[in-house]
């Protein structure tokens, strides 16, 4: 459950959204990956009428891939493209939810610790000692005591996420801070939330996109490592729960395509986001762009 690294900010004043949007859609590797996730996101959303919802037994027990089922199915007779097209759902909220709780806390601390020096002080001890908590045991405890549902796995997944963000985005903010023009808009009386919502916030935004597309993907693997162990919503389909019903199955051995196929969704989600966060970093960052 590594978490991919997140990109280094920028330093310079970056292009307009529109051309960087457009260089990003022409390299083969941006397009790619926006495609899938693309794809992923109508899945999700359009799953009712792809496929039915997976209850009860069928009459096709661990079948391999067929015309008939294309993933195959379970030991209850439960067809698994059915159970990955529902998963999608399920997995894609819960990543975009917990990425949004965790860019709203560390963008929120990240731009207050960055223009604000007694906020700083502050900021940068809480996201240090959050950095150094073993995450993943807490989140097994926490989800372990509350009630497993879709949403009480997106805040837990989101609380624990957002420092890494706070990280960045101060960063980002401290270069800002220091220019010419965040000086005139102080000597022209301007107010500090004005100076960080109108100044410093719209030069973090390519940052924070970024950071959303990792974020989100980290959270996807979280949520499936949490459901795996049997703490995630027993009445959602997700890939983690997929995971989980083949392993306490026992047939992980003769029935592959019950792990294969939900393992392939997430592969292929991290490194759509992955790809598709670093060439969008790569275009908005004009020193590995030549300007």
């Amino acid at each position: 459950m590594s978490a991919p690294l997140m990109p280094e900010p920028a330093a310079e004043a970056a292009p307009s959204a529109k051309p960087a949007w457009r260089a990003f859609l022409r390299q083969p590797s941006g397009l790619l990956a926006a495609t899938v996730l693309a794809v992923m996101v109508v899945v999700a959303l359009a799953a009712p009428l792809i496929a039915d919802e997976p209850v009860g037994t069928g009459n096709d027990v661990l079948v391999g891939p067929s015309g008939a089922h294309w993933f195959g199915t379970d030991d209850l007779g439960q067809d698994i493209f059915a159970q990955v097209v529902w998963g999608t759902r399920t997995s894609l909220m819960i990543g975009v939810a917990a990425s949004l709780i965790a860019i709203v806390l560390g963008t929120a601390i990240g731009l207050a610790s960055a223009h604000f020096r007694p906020v700083d002080a502050v900021g940068t001890v809480v996201t240090d000692v959050m950095l150094a908590l073993p995450t993943l045991p807490l989140m097994i405890m926490l989800a372990a005591i509350v009630n497993p549902s879709v949403w009480t796995l997106t805040v837990i997944i989101g609380v624990f996420a957002w420092p890494e963000v706070a990280r960045l985005i101060r960063s980002q903010g401290l270069v800002v801070s220091a220019m010419p023009y965040i000086d005139g808009a102080r000597v022209l009386g301007a107010s500090g939330w004005r100076i960080v919502t109108r100044e410093i916030l719209p030069a973090v935004v390519p940052l924070i996109v970024v950071s959303v597309l990792l974020t989100a993907s980290r959270a996807v693997i979280s949520e499936a490592g949490l459901s795996f162990l049997g703490l995630g919503d027993p009445d959602s389909w997700s890939w983690g729960r997929i995971l989980l019903n083949a392993q306490r199955s026992g047939v992980v051995a003769i029935a592959w395509w019950q792990t294969l196929f939900p393992s392939l969704a997430i592969l292929l989600l991290v490194l759509a986001a992955t790809v598709a966060g670093m060439r969008f970093n790569d275009i908005r960052d004009p020193r590995r762009n030549g300007g």
